[in-house]
């Protein structure tokens, strides 16, 4: 059995830990409303002009836009993919990190040619310990996502695509499904395909003109619409980081409340034994004392 001091300095250290983990919970909590808040107050921005790009659309049946497949339906354009993977900065949040390596791994095991941007330490440090090459240049962090720092993100991405060093820009996240559940997925943010955007029946089929032209107009819209699908998605990323934190530090909680009621046994255990043996001690002791003065 252990010693009592040593027992005693096991509590406490199981004490502070659990001091950290609901200090680190109640944060966690603090940060996803506050990212929420602000995700909500950009929300019907996002929509209008989703709706925009809905109208121009249903008014035009044609339209020549880089920022469309080809009109031939093509889907294999030639040309390097963009991957965009969103990881955390830090560790501590269960299998958070892990769903988009997952995911990341299942990209890169795909025939073509890609360029990974990488946003979060986590995924930063991935590729270094694995040897797999990234943009140096766009290193981001995904704490406390910001419209400013997104609007950089996204003006960086949209000119190695306008400039034609890219083809495709994809988006590796962590949706927040449901407001509980949160799942690691791949979304194409560009080019667009009609069908994306002509599903809804919320527009009534009204033509409209464009002026200069529609694909003007589509152009200044795509730059703001791709920020803030991107800022979309690093505060669904970030409220799916603390989510996951919360759960890691609620389930080291309850881990150490238990670790704590094993060890306060085992200290009851060994201070019963020892007191049981400095009785005996005190009795044998007398005993042998009674029987001295006997003789």
């Amino acid at each position: 059995m252990a010693d009592i001091r040593e027992i005693k300095s096991r509590m406490k250290s199981v004490s502070d830990t659990e001091k950290i983990t609901k200090a680190m919970y109640m944060i966690s909590s603090s940060k996803m409303r506050r990212a929420r808040a602000e995700l909500e107050r950009t929300r019907p921005h996002f929509d209008a002009l989703n709706t925009e790009i809905k109208r121009i659309f249903r008014s035009k049946t044609k339209i020549d836009s880089p920022y469309m497949y080809p009109a031939d339906g093509s889907h294999d354009i030639p040309g390097a993919y963009a991957y965009i993977v969103v990881t955390s900065d830090k560790g501590l949040a269960g299998y958070y990190n892990h769903a988009v390596i997952n995911e990341f791994e299942e990209v890169r095991d795909r025939e073509h040619e890609s360029r990974y941007f990488m946003v979060g330490d986590y995924g930063c440090k991935y590729c270094d310990v694995r040897g797999i090459p990234y943009e140096g240049e766009f290193k981001y962090s995904a704490d406390n996502p910001s419209m400013r720092v997104t609007r950089n993100m996204a003006e960086h991405i949209l000119t190695e695509y306008d400039e034609g060093r890219i083809s495709k820009i994809f988006l590796i996240y962590t949706d927040l499904e449901n407001g509980i559940s949160q799942k690691a997925k791949t979304v194409r943010l560009l080019p667009f395909h009609r069908k994306d955007f002509t599903d809804e029946k919320d527009i009534p089929d009204v033509s409209f003109d464009f002026y200069p032209s529609p694909e003007t107009v589509l152009k200044n819209i795509v730059r703001s619409y791709v920020a803030e699908y991107l800022y979309s998605a690093l505060v669904d990323s970030f409220c799916c980081e603390q989510s996951a934190r919360m759960n890691a530090m609620d389930e080291a909680d309850r881990n150490a409340a238990q670790l704590m009621n094993e060890l306060r046994l085992e200290y009851n255990h060994a201070r019963q034994s020892k007191i049981t043996r400095e009785i005996t001690e005190i009795s044998a002791g007398a005993r042998a004392l009674k029987k001295k003065r006997s003789r």
